[in-house]
C-alpha cells in the first residue's frame, strides 16, 4: 500500500487567530485530497521575514530554523499556507544549508535550547502540495459544485514565487501555477493590469500607515473594476486577505463612503473546499473581517451557493 504524503503543518500567526476558516478548509481540502497534515507543536512565529531579517540576520534565522527542527525531528516537510512564512522558512531552510557560517552561528544558538539545524527537510507553499503533490487532475475530480460563471480575479502576493531566481516556483512576471490551481475550479479568471502588485500590507506599511496601505490596495480594485469587475479574489496569503478583506471596509472610513467595494475575498483553500462541495458554515467562512465589520452576510448566491 502506498503511503499517503504527509506535511507538518505550520499555521503561522494570522491563519488561527484572525482566519481559522483557512485552517479549517486546509484540513478539509487536504484530507478530501487523502494528504495529511501533522500537527507542528511548539511552533513559534515564523518569524516575520521583512522585520525581523532586516534588523537581525541570525536572530531571524534561529527562529525560523528552530521551527524547521520540529520539523526535521517529524521528518516531514512543512506546508505552510501564508506567502510570509513560506518565505521566511524557506529562506532560512535554503540559506542555512548554503551558507556554513550562517549556520554555525545559528546551530550555536540552537544549541541553548537542545536543537540543531540539520537542513534534511523543505518547505513547501499549500500551493505546491496541491498543484504538485496532489495535481491538478485530481483536484478536478474532487470538484462537485463547479464554479461556472463566477468571475475570480487572483492576488498571487509578493513572497511565495519571488526572487524567481532562487526558488524557481514560477514564472513571478507571467505566472501561471496558482492561476491554473484555480481555474480548477471551473470559475472564470480575470486577468488585471495590476495582479502582480502588492495588497500594500508588506513590509510592516499596514503597521506604520494604514492609509498609505490602502492606497495600494484601491488601486488593485479600481484596476479589477477597469477589467470589468469581479465576483470574488482569490489570494495564497492570510495577509494579504487580511488587507483585501478588511481593506474595503477601512477605505471607506479613509477615502470616504463613495470609495464602495464588494468583492468575496478567499484564500485559495477556501476556494477549493467550497468547489469540493463544502457548506461555507463547515469551515466558518462567514467570519471574515469585512463580513463581521459590516454586519453582513457573504453573497454566497454570487459564488454559485445556493442557500
Amino acid at each position: 500500500m502506498t503511503k499517503r504524503p504527509s506535511f507538518i503543518h505550520f499555521l503561522g500567526c494570522i491563519i488561527p487567530h484572525r482566519y481559522p476558516s483557512i485552517q479549517k478548509a486546509t484540513e478539509i481540502v487536504f484530507e478530501d485530497l487523502d494528504m495529511e497534515l501533522l500537527p507542528m507543536e511548539g511552533a513559534s512565529c515564523c518569524p516575520a521575514p521583512g522585520v525581523f531579517g532586516s534588523f537581525d540576520r541570525v536572530t531571524w534565522a534561529s527562529i525560523a530554523a528552530r521551527n524547521l527542527t520540529i520539523a526535521e525531528q517529524a521528518k516531514a516537510d512543512v506546508t505552510t499556507g501564508c506567502n510570509g512564512c513560506f518565505a521566511s522558512l524557506w529562506d532560512a531552510n535554503h540559506e542555512l544549508k548554503h551558507d556554513e557560517e550562517l549556520r554555525q552561528a545559528v546551530n550555536e544558538a540552537l544549541a541553548e535550547v537542545g536543537r540543531e539545524f540539520k537542513g534534511t527537510i523543505e518547505v513547501t507553499h499549500y500551493v505546491d502540495a496541491l498543484y504538485d503533490t496532489a495535481g491538478l487532475q485530481k483536484i478536478r475530480k474532487h470538484v462537485v459544485r463547479p464554479m461556472t460563471g463566477v468571475r475570480m480575479a487572483l492576488h498571487p502576493g509578493c513572497h511565495w514565487m519571488r526572487p524567481k531566481l532562487v526558488k524557481q516556483k514560477d514564472d513571478s512576471e507571467k505566472p501561471h501555477i496558482f492561476r491554473e490551481l484555480c481555474e480548477a475550479t471551473s470559475a472564470e479568471y480575470v486577468p488585471y493590469k495590476d495582479e502582480l502588485m502588492c495588497c500594500g500590507a508588506g513590509g510592516a506599511v499596514r503597521t506604520a500607515d494604514l492609509k498609505v496601505a490602502l492606497d495600494f490596495t484601491k488601486q488593485k480594485f479600481d484596476s479589477i473594476l477597469a477589467a470589468g469587475g469581479a465576483d470574488m479574489i482569490v489570494t495564497p496569503c492570510p495577509f494579504c486577505e487580511l488587507q483585501l478583506d478588511a481593506g474595503q471596509v477601512e477605505i471607506q472610513k479613509h477615502f470616504g463612503e463613495e470609495h464602495t467595494y464588494t468583492f468575496d475575498v478567499l484564500h485559495v483553500s477556501e476556494l477549493l473546499a467550497l468547489a469540493f462541495g463544502h457548506e461555507p458554515e463547515e469551515f466558518g467562512l462567514a467570519t471574515h473581517l469585512q463580513y463581521m465589520q459590516r454586519k453582513s452576510e457573504p453573497n454566497w448566491e454570487r459564488l454559485g451557493i445556493k442557500i
